[in-house]
C-alpha cells in the first residue's frame, strides 16, 4: 500500500499492520472527492481516530474485495443456468464445493455490507457512521442481496438420498440465485467510482465491457433454456435472438417451444435495442472536441460559400484554423476564466516567462510585476507569409515568438527572429510607429501585449512605471522596432 501520512499520524502496512488495508488510498476518485492529499490523509486519520471495523469505499481492501466478488458473481451467472439445465442430481464434489463457496462468500459479503463505508454524490466524505451504513443498507441493497444469497448449496449438500426427490424443486430455487446479477452491475459502477486510472477512459472501457458480459450472460441462459448440447443450445438461442431461424431445421412443435422462441426474439430485440443505444452514446461521447471543430469547419465552410470567397483565401483561412486549433476545438479564454487566479497564473508563467525574462525592460523586475503582465498576454497564431506588422504604421502592441520564424525588414537590413525573441517594444511604450516590417516565414505561434494592458498594470506598481517613464524619455538610438 502507498504510505499515506496524516498531519500527526502516519500509517501503513509496518506501523498499522491490517488496519491500513482499511484506509482510503491516493487515488483519482478520492483526491476528486477529497480536493487535495493533505485532506485524504485526514480522512485516514478520522478513520484511524474513530475506532470502529469499517472499510472506507477508497481502500486497498474494498478495490480487491470488490474485483473478487465481480468473478464470482460472473461464474455464478454462467454455472447456475448450467446446473440446472444439464446436471443431475448428484452434480460432483467440484461443483457442490463451489456452490457452497458461493453461497458462503454471498452470506460473508451480506454481513460485510453493515460495514463498508459508503460515498455518496453530493457528500463531501466518506460515511463511516456504523448507524447510518446499517440504515442506508437496509433500505436499500439488503433484500435483494439476502435473496441472491439463499444458500441453496448448503441445502443440497446435507440432503439425504431421500429428500433429493422432495428437494428437486430446490434446484428450480436455484434460479432465486439468478438475483446476483443485480450484484454485478453493481460492483462495475463501485470499480468505477474506486479506479485510479484516467476516469473517462475507465468509464468507457466497463461500459463497453459490462454490456457485452450482459450480452453474453444472455445468450447463455437462453440456451440453457433450451436442454440440450451446450454448444448447440447456445447456438439455437443465438440463431434466435438475432432472427436469422430457428437454429435448426425443425419449427417449433408445441406451444413450449414456441413460447421459448418467442421469448428468445423479444430478448434478442431487447439486446439489439441496449446494444444499439450503448454504442450511439460510446460514440458520440467518444472525443467531442473533434466533433465540434469539425462542426464549426462546416459552418465555415458554408459562410465562405455564401461570401464567395476566392478558392486561395478559402484555403488560408482553412490552414489558419488548423494551426490555430489543431483539429481540437476550444475555447482558450473559456478555459483560462474558469481556472483559479492561482492555476491560471501557474499555467502562464509556464508558457510565457521565459519570453519575457528575455526583453530588457522586464528583467530585473519584480516577480509580482511579471506575474501581473503574464495575465495580459493574448495567444495569437499568424500563417506562413502573414505580415504581422508595417513599417511607418502605428502600432500599440508587441509580439513574442513562442514558436516559429519571422523576417524583420527595414530599407537598410533583414532579420530573422525565432523562438524566445520579441518585436515591438516601442509601440507598447509610446504607442509610435513600427521601425520596421514584420512578415511570418513559418507558421508562429505568439503572445502580444497591448500598450492599454501595460500602463493598467503599471498603475499597480509605481516603481516599475518609473523606470519605464525614464526609459521612454532617454529615448535610445537603438534600432527598436
Amino acid at each position: 500500500m502507498e504510505k499515506l501520512k496524516g498531519p500527526a499520524v502516519g500509517c501503513s502496512m509496518a506501523t498499522c499492520g491490517w488496519r491500513a488495508l482499511l484506509l482510503p488510498q491516493l487515488n483519482r476518485q478520492s483526491l476528486y472527492v477529497y480536493g487535495s492529499e493533505v485532506a485524504v490523509e485526514k480522512e485516514c486519520v478520522r478513520q484511524l481516530e474513530s475506532g470502529v471495523f469499517v472499510i472506507h469505499p477508497f481502500s486497498l481492501m474494498r478495490s480487491y474485495y470488490i474485483l473478487c466478488m465481480m468473478a464470482i458473481t460472473f461464474l455464478n451467472l454462467i454455472g447456475i443456468p448450467m446446473e440446472i439445465a444439464f446436471l443431475d442430481v448428484n452434480s460432483g464434489l467440484v461443483w457442490e464445493g463451489f456452490n457452497v463457496f458461493s453461497d458462503t462468500l454471498f452470506l460473508i459479503d451480506v454481513a460485510l455490507n453493515f460495514r463498508m463505508g459508503i460515498i455518496t454524490e453530493d457528500s463531501e466524505e466518506a460515511i463511516l457512521d456504523i448507524k447510518r451504513i446499517r440504515v442506508n443498507y437496509l433500505r436499500t441493497w439488503f433484500i435483494p442481496d439476502v435473496i441472491a444469497a439463499f444458500p441453496i448449496g448448503y441445502i443440497l449438500l446435507f440432503a439425504t438420498n431421500k429428500m433429493m426427490r422432495i428437494l428437486m424443486f430446490v434446484r428450480i430455487l436455484s434460479l432465486i440465485r439468478l438475483a446476483r446479477v443485480s450484484r454485478l452491475v453493481r460492483f462495475f459502477n463501485e470499480v468505477e467510482k474506486v479506479s485510479n486510472a484516467n476516469l473517462e477512459v475507465v468509464r468507457l472501457f466497463l461500459r463497453i465491457l459490462s454490456l457485452f458480459m450482459m450480452i453474453f450472460l444472455l445468450c447463455h441462459w437462453n440456451g440453457c433454456i433450451h436442454d440440450c448440447e451446450v454448444l448447440l443450445g447456445v447456438f439455437r438461442a443465438l440463431s434466435q435472438m438475432i432472427a436469422l431461424s430457428y437454429g435448426s431445421m425443425d419449427a417449433p412443435t408445441n406451444y413450449v417451444e414456441m413460447w421459448i422462441v418467442m421469448v428468445s426474439m423479444v430478448s434478442g430485440c431487447l439486446m439489439y435495442t441496449v446494444l444499439v443505444a450503448n454504442a450511439t452514446a460510446m460514440i458520440v461521447n467518444v472525443d467531442p472536441a473533434s466533433k465540434e471543430y469539425k462542426s464549426k469547419m462546416s459552418r465555415l465552410e458554408h459562410y465562405m460559400t455564401f461570401m464567395k470567397l476566392p478558392p486561395e483565401l478559402q484555403l488560408r483561412i482553412n490552414n489558419y484554423y488548423q494551426a490555430r486549433y489543431g483539429g481540437k476545438w476550444f475555447d482558450d479564454k473559456d478555459v483560462m476564466n474558469t481556472v483559479s487566479s492561482a492555476l491560471k497564473e501557474e499555467i502562464l508563467t509556464v508558457m510565457c516567462s521565459r519570453l519575457l525574462r528575455n526583453v530588457p525592460m522586464f528583467q530585473d523586475k519584480e516577480e509580482n510585476f511579471i506575474s501581473a503582465v503574464l495575465l495580459k498576454l493574448e495567444y495569437e497564431v499568424f500563417q506562413e507569409a502573414d505580415v504581422i506588422v508595417r513599417q511607418n504604421v502605428p502600432g500599440d502592441r508587441m509580439f513574442f515568438i513562442d514558436h516559429g520564424q519571422v523576417l524583420m525588414e527595414t530599407d537598410s537590413y533583414e532579420r530573422e527572429l525565432c523562438d524566445g525573441d520579441f518585436f515591438g517594444e516601442t509601440c507598447v511604450l509610446t504607442k509610435g510607429k513600427h521601425l520596421a516590417t514584420v512578415k511570418a516565414l513559418t507558421d508562429c505561434q505568439c503572445f502580444s501585449l497591448s500598450h492599454d494592458d501595460l500602463r493598467d498594470t503599471l498603475e499597480s506598481f509605481p516603481d516599475v512605471k518609473k523606470d519605464l517613464d525614464k526609459l521612454v524619455q532617454l529615448n535610445l538610438e537603438e534600432e527598436l522596432v
